[in-house]
């Protein structure tokens, strides 16, 4: 195991070409994102696939982000923004579930629910690469966009965090250096 995370990197979407992953590969991939630590088994996570025949809505919910937030967008800019929906050969978002409902006292906070979904989405890159599939998480502005909430039917107690892309890479980089833990780690005095 500490040999796949050792070689794990994230690949851009870029780079990511067909094959993706299968629908039994698939399956595989959620159910190493359900191992998950979740306190109170909540699973205050979700995934929404976007299958080919939908790229175009994403797309157009991305273009439309765009012009939201920047009316003065060009064409060329606005035209990037609908190409990033069709990058990866598979692709999903990951939204958190912040709180259950409007009256929640907050039982599990919304910190433990984000790390929750972070453990589930590193599992199942670690899931991807295991399979021989290059792997990566998207995010930027367009997240917080009325345009992809609305797309995703994003609740108002929930949180649009990234997308995953996965795929067979192309050109593949040498991997990244890892931080020693000297640098993170340190000892309570």
């Amino acid at each position: 195991m500490r040999a796949t995370m050792a070689a794990r990197q994230h690949t851009s979407p870029k780079r990511l070409v067909e094959p993706g992953p299968d629908a039994d590969q698939i399956e595989s991939l959620f159910c190493a994102a359900a191992t998950a630590p979740d306190h109170g088994r909540l699973v205050p996570w979700r995934f929404v696939i976007v299958p080919a025949d939908q790229r175009a809505r994403l797309a157009e919910a991305f273009a439309l982000a765009l012009i939201d937030r920047d009316p003065g967008a060009t064409l060329v800019q606005i035209e990037a923004a609908r190409l990033k929906a069709w990058r990866a050969p598979w692709i999903a978002l990951a939204i958190a579930r912040l709180r259950d409902d409007e009256r929640d006292a907050d039982a599990v906070p919304a910190a433990e629910r984000l790390v929750s979904l972070g453990a589930a989405l590193q599992n199942l890159l670690l899931a991807a690469h295991s399979m021989g599939f290059g792997s990566g998480l998207t995010s930027g502005r367009a997240m917080a966009s009325t345009r992809l909430r609305g797309l995703f039917g994003v609740q108002p107690q929930e949180q649009a965090v990234c997308f995953v892309n996965v795929g067979t890479v192309v050109g593949r980089r040498p991997v990244s250096p890892r931080p020693a833990p000297a640098r993170f780690v340190s000892c309570l005095s």
